[in-house]
């Protein structure tokens, strides 16, 4: 079932979106609540009209998430986390700690516009997430996940004892 969203919808979304659901979602979630109208030919026109009247506006809600994007893009990011053996999380990590990890980098972007595909991570290794802020920008952000423990020191080998001394005790008591 096609629906128009009047409003952004977390993993489903973004604000005047056309976007496919099954019909109890809509029916019995999206629809009662006001989130989203049907997508009737009506409908449709209305919606193409109020974006043809917001166009200055979503200009500038493009160049405000290009903006971003850019900011992105020059962004490193390595999430150190607890792990366990096997190069498994203690936990997972989600689009909120992503979130979470980017402001401290300085780039702030809210958990609701980025999708790690699978929802969690449980795992270190390289992985990408879907970064939309708007239904026209898009970006494909790579981070990695690391061990926060600090790399273990090489253990000490112990010196081989010594086999003829222990030949030589041996043979002084037979």
């Amino acid at each position: 079932m096609d629906i128009i969203l009047k409003q952004d919808v977390e993993n489903l979304g973004l604000e005047f979106d056309t976007v496919s659901v099954k019909p109890g979602y809509a029916r019995n979630f999206l629809l009662p609540k006001g989130y989203a109208l049907l997508a009737t030919p009506k409908n449709k026109a209305a919606l193409a009209e109020t974006l043809e009247s917001r166009k200055e506006e979503e200009a500038k809600l493009v160049a405000d998430a290009t903006a971003k994007i850019e900011q992105l893009k020059k962004t490193e990011l390595t999430i150190a986390t607890k792990v366990g053996s096997g190069n498994k999380l203690f936990g997972s990590i989600n689009n909120a700690n992503l979130s979470e990890e980017l402001a401290k980098a300085g780039v702030t972007i809210d958990r609701k516009y980025i999708k790690i595909p699978g929802n969690n991570i449980k795992s270190t290794g390289k992985y990408s997430a879907q970064v939309r802020l708007h239904r026209d920008v898009e970006y494909t952000y790579e981070f990695d996940v690391v061990s926060d423990a600090p790399p273990a020191p090489a253990a000490p080998k112990p010196e081989p004892k010594k086999v003829e001394a222990a030949a030589e005790e041996t043979s002084e008591e037979a």
